[in-house]
């Protein structure tokens, strides 16, 4: 096992491990030391005020952190340890390199314990907020399913109703039509001419357009 799968599970799974599957960015599942589901402990909440939204998707990670509880020395602590891991060449063997930055917060006065917590807290504070954003995504989409699917019920409705309507005007035309070869046969009887003066002279009647 690997050692970043190894502090995965002392962490509850808050670690990237990026060998888990290809292209997945997702916490490593907790695991005991035996390989055995580690027993699931008490829910601590991760922040004192609501943590700030991501427009597209950019996350202003001070915000959460503070939404957290995490005040600006804490996070300085871990951010000036960070730099001084980035600072040193990237060849340089672990052991090496754990020496000179433990050095180098030791001479600065740093407590490495409250550097650990810091980071440790970013790491829970991170985590919350996927969590709580995935929470938030999985109810914006379900309202979004369900109003879909209204919208969808009523367009089948409106669709009905309109093939309906239509069905129903085809059915009047055809009915009229049949009706009017029935009347046309009395005024067929008394000719064009007739029919065409009583047209023109009747109050009652307009000509036909187009005639």
């Amino acid at each position: 096992m690997s050692d970043n799968k190894t502090w995965g599970s002392t962490v509850m799974g808050w670690f990237v491990v990026k060998d888990q599957a290809e292209g997945s960015d997702e916490p490593a599942p907790a695991v005991a030391d035996d390989g055995a589901a580690a027993a699931p402990q008490a829910d601590v909440p991760v922040f004192n005020t609501p943590p700030p939204p991501a427009p597209g998707g950019k996350v202003d990670f001070d915000k959460v952190f503070e939404a957290a509880g995490i005040d600006a020395d804490e996070r300085q602590r871990v951010s000036r340890t960070l730099e001084l891991l980035t600072s040193l060449p990237p060849d340089t063997e672990a052991a090496v390199k754990k020496q000179i930055v433990m050095a180098s917060l030791r001479a600065f006065g740093v407590p490495i314990e409250k550097i650990i917590e810091a980071g440790a807290q970013e790491l829970q504070a991170l985590d919350g907020y996927i969590r709580a954003g995935a929470g938030d995504t999985d109810k914006v989409t379900s309202e979004a399913d369900q109003r879909i699917k209204q919208y969808e019920e009523e367009i089948v409705k409106l669709k009905t109703v309109m093939q309906d309507r239509v069905a129903e005007q085809q059915s009047v035309v055809t009915s009229c039509n049949e009706k009017k070869l029935e009347v046309q046969k009395v005024l067929e009887f008394f000719g064009q001419e007739a029919v065409a003066r009583v047209v023109r002279e009747s109050p009652k009647l307009q000509e036909p357009s187009g005639s």
